[in-house]
């Protein structure tokens, strides 16, 4: 039994069985109710092809009893006919006709997506003929049907052939209330190239008469459009689309060249026979190639970094906690003080941050002044398997075991091809056995979680910030940003700390993708919710090592120089008890120096280690007279020291000044002796034999007068009447003439005071 509503599609040996001529005779079309016009062409229209093509009807109605059917050519503007059941069967029986199982009318319509004047039509045009449609089958024989359609029109207002424009769409598209749709979609020409019939198309110019029509867009201005945009706005040069379309007009629409001062200036044709910069905007605007504009103007980077289409997701590697971490440095935007001297300020500091990619979960960070290198991205790694707890205390943050519980390494680190591909990432690899991945040059984008990380905490700090970077502070009478620096490098990390252990236990991820065992688990888009489900339902690639040997093949090397006063290395002196027992300091006096490789941390220059093997070291302790350096960072002392030769070349001046003053008056000293000396040697005529003669006499002389002069004597007053005391500037011309009186003469004064 056939059924209602249903398509069936005639072939070409069907339609000749049932009457239709495959040469197009007119009689064949009389038996379907078409009016006998019998040419060719009418019934190539029809959809009955002088090459047999198939028709397909739409069966409306049907009576088993009476073996009568209605039916309607869904390609056809007619009216429905009348057809034998059994003329169905047996086309159906012998292959003549199939039942289509797709309609192409059928088709679910959204109510949200119509519009509002589409509504308006289709209620109107149900609400006219749906009193008289439900009337089966009268409502196919025409005339009942003419009664209908007359009394409707008469009743709406509307036209006979708008009601039968309406039926016949009801009838031909599924007999349902959204048949009555219009097709707005077929009108107007949007997308569609008009022909070219020699008139202006477009919008009429307002001053036509006065600055002419225009032109129209042909394919050989289009052909100078897409020169015009590739070589002057598809380039480095980055000119605007106003100076595109001016460049062309200059060099592809001119009328020639003339001369001035020989340089051959193009004489434009009038804006009447050229394209308006309107027309050249609208052919540039469809036909724009976004991607081929930003590489060709900008670079294809930036189009890889900043336009491209984002179809994926970064966790997508990421099959559990510890699967893949990234890494990456930021320098913060906020200013520093110094801990030795708050009133210097040190610069920016340096941020690094480990994050998991499953879970988004902050596993290890490092706060420093040392440039985006190997040193900080270490301390970050180490990190991350280190005591949580213990760290925070440092800097006198107090948490639970459960607040931040992380101390693992992971199976990979995904980087940006910075530090990660130095030769220091060896012993990350060999030794501890972590895959290291970088990304393509300038793609940061392929770590988009942790850049996201960046710019939420700069969001959720930088307010509150003194010293914060301030963009307009350049602009007259702002206050430079950097003097308002308050905090140093211990404080600015506790803060870092804080926002670490609030992303970690409160941030809530709504845009988390979810799979369908955390959807059935209602697991909270937080981190450290996310990283605790994945520990227990997901494959995890953590993997606990001991925090020193973490630490050892970690932290930096360097040597350090074994001299006497101690194990030398950045200025400061340390010492061990294999030092102390092997005597390595009385050696190295006796012996000279030497250098041995060490470890240090950066973060705090207490102690360095002497590296022994990939589990063995030696601890060295600071010496105690630099208790002054005690608890400080390794940038904090290399600031300090580099402070002190900027100190010390400021005053190299003032020093080489007084220098070069010594030795001025040391020179004029010596002249003055010279000349005196050889002045009395002339008036001597001693020879050197004789003077060399009588050394010891002329010492103990010299020591006798300088005693009279160098004698303490308290209270010295002038007494009356007592012998006059001779100036020491005139003893020298009291002498004798032979200095071996003077001496005899003190000598037997002395025995007489002795009582001799």
């Amino acid at each position: 039994m056939l059924v209602v509503n249903m398509l069936v599609k005639w072939g070409s040996a069907g339609i000749r069985e049932i009457g239709c001529e495959v040469q197009g005779g007119g009689e064949g079309l009389r038996g379907l109710g078409y009016k006998a016009q019998g040419e060719d062409e009418r019934i190539n229209k029809l959809g009955y092809g002088i090459q047999g093509e198939s028709i397909i009807e739409r069966v409306l109605w049907l009576d088993g009893s009476k073996d009568l059917a209605y039916a309607i050519d869904i390609n056809a503007n007619r009216f429905p006919y009348a057809r034998a059941i059994s003329e169905y069967e047996d086309a159906l029986e012998r292959d003549m006709a199939v039942i289509l199982d797709t309609d192409p009318y059928m088709k679910a319509v959204d109510e949200n997506l119509l519009t509002k004047r589409t509504k308006e039509i289709r209620d109107k045009a149900w609400e006219a003929i749906s009193p008289f449609v439900v009337l089966e089958p009268e409502i196919y024989d025409s005339r009942e049907r003419s009664e209908y359609i007359r009394n409707v029109a008469e009743k709406h207002q509307m036209t006979e052939k708008t009601i039968v424009k309406y039926l016949k769409r009801y009838w031909i598209r599924g007999k349902t209330k959204n048949a009555l749709i219009p097709d707005f979609y077929r009108c107007g020409g949007r997308g569609k190239e008009k022909e070219n019939t020699g008139v202006k198309r477009g919008r009429p110019r307002k001053h036509g008469d006065i600055v002419g029509i225009g032109v129209n867009i042909d394919d050989e201005i289009k052909r100078i459009f897409r020169i015009a945009i590739n070589k002057f706005y598809y380039s480095s040069t980055q000119y605007s689309l106003t100076l595109t379309y001016e460049l062309m007009r200059k060099e592809y629409f001119n009328e020639g060249y003339r001369i001035e001062n020989g340089i051959e200036v193009p004489i434009l044709k009038p804006s009447s026979e050229v394209p308006t910069f309107g027309q050249f905007r609208y052919w540039f605007n469809k036909e724009r190639n976004i991607k081929h504009e930003i590489s060709a103007r900008y670079s294809p980077k930036k189009y890889q970094q900043e336009y491209r289409p984002v179809l994926g997701s970064s966790s997508v590697d990421a099959i559990g906690p510890g699967s893949l971490y990234q890494i990456d440095a930021t320098i913060a935007d906020v200013y520093l003080v110094s801990r030795f001297n708050r009133t210097h300020i040190i610069g920016r500091p340096v941020v690094y941050v480990i994050q998991d990619c499953f879970s988004r979960i902050i596993t290890g960070l490092y706060v420093g002044l040392e440039g985006p290198s190997w040193i900080g991205a270490s301390m970050a790694i180490a990190n991350s398997a280190s005591d949580k707890v213990k760290f925070c205390n440092e800097y006198e943050v107090e948490i639970k075991e459960e607040e931040w519980s992380i101390h693992h390494l992971p199976q990979a680190i995904l980087a940006d091809r910075g530090e990660m591909l130095s030769d220091n990432a060896e012993s990350l690899i060999m030794n501890l056995g972590i895959t290291i991945k970088n990304t393509p040059p300038y793609r940061a984008d392929w770590k988009s979680l942790i850049e996201r990380y960046f710019k939420l905490t700069n969001e959720r700090t930088k307010a509150f910030l003194p010293g914060a970077i301030n963009p307009d502070f350049r602009e007259r009478g702002g206050r430079d940003y950097r003097l308002d620096a308050k905090l140093d490098l211990q404080q600015f990390t506790k803060i870092i700390i804080k926002c670490a252990l609030y992303h970690n236990n409160h941030y809530r991820m709504d845009n988390y993708n979810k799979d369908e065992m955390m959807v059935s688990d209602e697991v909270e888009p937080i981190p450290r919710e996310i990283w605790n489900w994945g520990l227990t339902n997901k494959m995890g690639k953590l993997r606990q090592v001991d925090e020193e040997v973490v630490k050892l093949n970690l932290m930096p090397s360097d040597n350090g120089v074994v001299t006497a006063k101690g194990i030398r290395f950045k200025g400061l002196y340390y010492s061990s008890k294999t030092c102390m027992k092997e005597q390595w300091f009385v050696k190295a006096r006796s012996r000279g120096s030497w250098q041995i490789p060490i470890c240090y941390d950066p973060r705090r220059v207490d102690y360095i280690y002497i590296k022994k093997s990939a589990t063995e070291f030696e601890k060295c302790f600071l010496l105690e007279y630099q208790t002054a350096f005690k608890d400080k960072y390794l940038e904090e002392v290399e600031y300090l020291n580099e402070w002190e030769k900027v100190q010390k070349v400021k005053s190299s001046d003032v020093s080489m000044q007084a220098k070069s003053d010594l030795m001025t008056e040391i020179q004029n000293v010596v002249k003055n002796a010279k000349k005196e000396t050889n002045s009395k040697l002339f008036l001597s005529n001693e020879s050197d034999t004789q003077r060399k003669k009588n050394i010891r006499g002329n010492r103990q002389i010299e020591k006798e007068i300088n005693r009279e002069t160098e004698v303490f004597e308290l209270d010295k007053r002038e007494i009356q009447g007592e012998a006059e005391i001779i100036p020491f500037d005139k003893v020298e011309d009291e002498l004798p003439d032979n200095p071996l009186e003077l001496l005899r003469k003190k000598q037997r004064e002395q025995l007489r005071g002795r009582g001799y």
